[in-house]
C-alpha cells in the first residue's frame, strides 16, 4: 500500500508532533506501507520520510520545480518526481497513492486532505482518507465538520468515511479495511 502523506514543512512548536510522526513513519515502513509525500527533507515531511526509509519502506516524493530549492528536495528517496506546479503535484500524488492521511500541518495540509476527501465523497476515487490526530490536533476541525452536518451542509456518512486516529496501528488497519460510502449523487 502507498499512502499519500500530507503534513507540515515545519515541525511545530511541540516536540510531540515530530516524535509521533517519527513513530508513524517507522510503523508504516516496517508494516509494508510506503509513502508518497511532498518531496522535501524539512519539517514533518523530512521526519516521516526518513523514518519510513530507516524502517525499510519506500518513499516517493513529488515536488514542484518552484519549491524544489525552497523546500530543499530530499536527496535519499526511492523516487523523486519534479512537476510543474501544485496542481500537478496533487494529481501525481493521488495517482501514485492508495490512500491519503493528514499529519499535523498548516493550510496546505488542510487543502490537500480536503481535496482528497471531497474527491472520495464525489466518487472520483474509492481510497481512504485519514487524519493522524496527534494530541487532538484535529479536534477543533472535527468540531467544525460536525457543525457543517448539524447545519445541513454535510451528511454523516461522509464524515464517517474520514478515518481518525492517533494510533499508527489502528490508522493503518482502518485504511487497509476501508469501504467507501455510496456515491454522493446516486
Amino acid at each position: 500500500m502507498k499512502i499519500a502523506v500530507y503534513c507540515g514543512s515545519r515541525s511545530g512548536n511541540d516536540p510531540v508532533y515530530a516524535d509521533r510522526v517519527r513513530e508513524l513513519g517507522a510503523f508504516f515502513g516496517s508494516h509494508g506501507a510506503d509513502i508518497v509525500f511532498g518531496g522535501g527533507h524539512v519539517g514533518l515531511m523530512g521526519i516521516v520520510a526518513d523514518s519510513v526509509l530507516a524502517s525499510g519502506g519506500k518513499v516517493y516524493g513529488v515536488i514542484p520545480e518552484h519549491l524544489r530549492a525552497r523546500e530543499l528536495a530530499h536527496g535519499s528517496l526511492t523516487e523523486l518526481h519534479v512537476v510543474k506546479d501544485m496542481h500537478e503535484r496533487k494529481a501525481k500524488m493521488a495517482e501514485l497513492a492508495d490512500g491519503f492521511v493528514a499529519l499535523p500541518g498548516g493550510i496546505g495540509t488542510l487543502e490537500e486532505i480536503f481535496e482528497a476527501w471531497t474527491w472520495g465523497q464525489l466518487g472520483f476515487h474509492q481510497k481512504p482518507c485519514a487524519l493522524f490526530n496527534v494530541n487532538g490536533f484535529y479536534d477543533p476541525l472535527l468540531t467544525m465538520v460536525s457543525a457543517m452536518e448539524r447545519a445541513g451542509f454535510l451528511k454523516q456518512e461522509y464524515i464517517d468515511m474520514l478515518i481518525k486516529s492517533e494510533d499508527p496501528e489502528t490508522l493503518l488497519k482502518q485504511m487497509r479495511q476501508y469501504q467507501p460510502p455510496r456515491e454522493k449523487w446516486t
